[in-house]
């Protein structure tokens, strides 16, 4: 009878040992899978230590290495198809991304704020010294010189539907794909009108040329062989869009996005984007809940990205 009570404890023994084992490798994946996703590099010892990897997200989200990583990230993401500016300061979401981040102010500020991005006081166009400032007149990145002559567009008229549409795709994640790219089709308003292009272009709730129509105006001049850009009043003024809202600027344009439901859930579709590479899945809406919830009641994306860091179907 004692051996076999001898045996039973130094099964249940091996039992919790086992377990324990278990539960310092789950641990340990945990912390791998959460440095690497956030700040891009591997875990550290004390990170592989912890018991509750998930625990440190903060700490995570406050390092310089998440702030830089996730400013690229947003930068690349808003870009059109992902490719980098021809300048640095073209590519203006990363400059003003890393500076909110680093000031733990609301994403909001990143379409909103009043600053500036460009190079430096007395630098050249393609300086690497960039740097953002505040702007009595800043729409976050919006008003950026740089930035507003990258997405200025080619539109006949001077009308500014690509950058329109990159405030659109930026706030709220709007992702549009040209009908025609026909060498030989109309593309003034009038070609905008005929079927395929209207749906996009002036009846939808986005209706591109009625945002573009309260933007400032593209003006090219060219003089002894040299063109150029200046921005002029916008071509017209107030317009009723998303679902009956009235804008008069690219302020109210932006304002209206930023307080729509739709960027929240932007908001909460790059924190999965950023942690699992890809977009929310079906059976993820509990999370992504959680997602909306979190960042609906600070306004930070480090809030959102959290959320979705720290439930528990992260690490399984």
């Amino acid at each position: 009878m004692k051996n076999l009570v001898m045996a039973a404890v130094v099964m249940a023994s091996s039992a919790a040992y086992a377990q324990q084992q278990m539960d310092a490798q789950r641990a340990q994946r945990c912390a791998t899978r959460l440095s690497i996703a956030i700040t891009g590099k591997s875990a550290t010892s004390t990170l592989l230590a912890d018991s509750n990897p998930q625990a440190s997200v903060d700490q995570l989200l406050l390092s310089s290495d998440f702030q830089d990583r996730f400013a690229r990230f947003t930068n690349a993401t808003f870009n059109a198809d992902r490719e980098p500016g021809a300048v640095p300061a073209e590519d203006a979401p990363y400059y003003l991304a890393k500076y909110v981040l680093q000031n733990d102010k609301p994403w909001s500020q990143l379409f909103l704020g009043q600053y500036k991005v460009d190079v430096a006081s007395g630098q050249a166009a393609d300086s690497t010294n960039v740097v953002v400032t505040q702007d009595p007149n800043g729409l976050g990145y919006f008003r950026s010189m740089p930035w507003m002559l990258r997405f200025a567009g080619n539109e006949l008229a001077g009308i500014k539907i690509s950058t329109g549409y990159r405030m659109m795709n930026n706030t709220i994640g709007l992702q549009l794909v040209a009908s025609t790219n026909a060498p030989n089709a109309d593309v003034s308003q009038t070609g905008r009108h005929a079927a395929g292009c209207t749906a996009c272009h002036f009846d939808g709730w986005f209706a591109l040329d009625h945002v573009a129509s309260v933007l400032s105006r593209k003006v090219s001049t060219t003089s002894n062989g040299t063109t150029t850009i200046s921005f002029g009043p916008p071509p017209e003024t107030p317009q009723q869009v998303f679902g009956g809202i009235t804008v008069a600027d690219d302020k109210d344009v932006v304002t209206a996005l930023v307080n729509s439901t739709a960027f929240q859930f932007r908001a909460c579709r790059l924190s999965f984007m950023y942690l699992y590479g890809r977009p929310e899945q079906t059976c993820e809406g509990p999370v992504f809940d959680k997602c909306m919830d979190a960042f609906g009641q600070t306004g930070k994306i480090t809030d959102a990205i959290k959320a979705v860091a720290t439930d528990s179907s992260y690490c399984q």
